[in-house]
């Protein structure tokens, strides 16, 4: 039992100062883009990691404004856990008979993506709240955003806002057009699923939502 308590105390310790890092320097790679390495030499299929962090600067107001408007609306008033957005979804979840939706806040998506998998797990959940916590004490809410938006998956083998708008429309995340934004926030749900192009819809709806929140 001791054993566990000073992995899982080490572990917690290891990401604390890497978060502390992470408020001047980008990271230089993520638990996910390793998962995603493995899976692809599992499967014995060519994998090419596309991965260019940029500061809040390199990143279109648009694109930022997009992503807070699609995925997590009360980003700047929560402390890491949307309680409204997680009582909604488990009161339709329970007028439907659905499976929950997710309700995770972009910290909580930054942590994962930093330090843990994708693979949906108790164990997981159980890391991500206070790494989710500790991100929220050590990180502006700009820089939060910022970090995220650099490595967020976007496509296979896409990571960051900087690939993504190479890959996607051959410009950089600086210049990227509105229209353009909207439909990268568009993919964030389900990268390895959807493209820009096919986000027509979605995208006008993050656009209406924008407006609505000023931007």
């Amino acid at each position: 039992m001791r054993a566990v308590v000073a992995v899982v105390g080490g572990y917690l310790v290891a990401c604390t100062l890497l978060l502390v890092a992470y408020r001047w320097v980008e990271p230089p790679a993520t638990t996910v883009q390793v998962q995603r390495l493995v899976e692809a030499a599992v499967a014995s299929e060519p994998y090419e990691l596309r991965y260019h962090p940029v500061p809040q600067s390199g990143q279109d107001d648009d694109l930022r404004h997009a992503v807070v408007a699609s995925e997590d609306a009360r980003f700047y008033t929560h402390g890491g856990f949307d309680w409204d957005e997680l009582r909604a979804a488990r009161e339709a979840a329970e007028r439907t008979g659905r499976p929950m939706r997710g309700a995770s806040t972009l910290t909580q998506q930054l942590v994962k993506n930093l330090f843990l998998t994708t693979h949906r797990s108790v164990v997981r959940k159980a890391f991500e709240v206070p790494l989710t916590l500790l991100a929220e004490l050590i990180l502006p809410k700009d820089r939060i955003l910022t970090l995220y938006l650099d490595v967020a998956e976007w496509g296979p083998g896409v990571f960051g806002a900087e690939a993504a708008a190479r890959h996607h429309y051959g410009t950089s995340a600086d210049a990227l057009t509105r229209e353009q934004s909207a439909r990268l926030a568009a993919v964030l749900p389900a990268p390895l699923a959807r493209r820009p192009q096919d986000m027509g819809r979605t995208s006008s709806r993050i656009l209406t939502r924008m407006r609505q929140m000023g931007w």
